[in-house]
């Protein structure tokens, strides 16, 4: 099996993403969602997976933000917007974007610790691959203001540290 692994500028790269996550995120599958009326932000970077015969079989969206943590200011990094076609789950492809997201997370020397946002059936996914469950409360921006973010688990990854307690406001639209 071969495969590419691109990443790209998140809007110059959308247009080759787009198809992808609305197959995976479409209206018709976020109707009964939770976070269906969130307004989410853009990627800065993305990570696409191609295969030969394929084509694009798997996205993760990069972010980078300064936030705040227990009212410091913190950058962090973030994935988001994780989707993988559904003929091509269990084959790692998740995994490997992950793992390049975080990579290049970790080249940004800025970043302390990287946050993701998922459903109950993710759990045990990110957490055999080391993210930790963050038992604070998050903030973020919405068109009507600032809000308490609890429509999705947050999960924390260890680039120089992985808090999991206190109050993180990501100063900023989730990802």
């Amino acid at each position: 099996m071969s495969i590419e692994i691109d990443i790209l500028n998140g809007d110059a790269s959308w247009k080759i993403a787009e198809p992808l996550h609305q197959a995976v995120w479409g209206p018709q599958q976020i109707a009964d969602k939770p976070w269906v009326h969130v307004k989410w932000a853009n990627a800065d970077l993305r990570v696409l997976i191609e295969t030969p015969e394929d084509g694009l079989v798997c996205h993760v969206g990069i972010y980078f933000r300064t936030a705040t943590w227990n009212g410091q200011k913190v950058h962090i990094g973030g994935i988001g917007g994780v989707c993988t076609r559904e003929d091509q789950r269990g084959r790692g492809y998740a995994t490997v974007a992950i793992d390049a997201a975080v990579h290049t997370m970790r080249a940004n020397e800025a970043v302390r610790f990287a946050l993701l946002f998922c459903e109950p059936h993710n759990f045990t996914f990110y957490e055999t691959r080391s993210w930790l469950p963050f038992k604070g409360e998050v903030y973020c921006e919405q068109p009507e203001g600032r809000i308490r973010f609890d429509h999705m688990a947050p999960y924390v990854f260890n680039i120089v540290r992985a808090p999991t307690l206190g109050t993180i406001d990501l100063c900023g639209l989730p990802w």
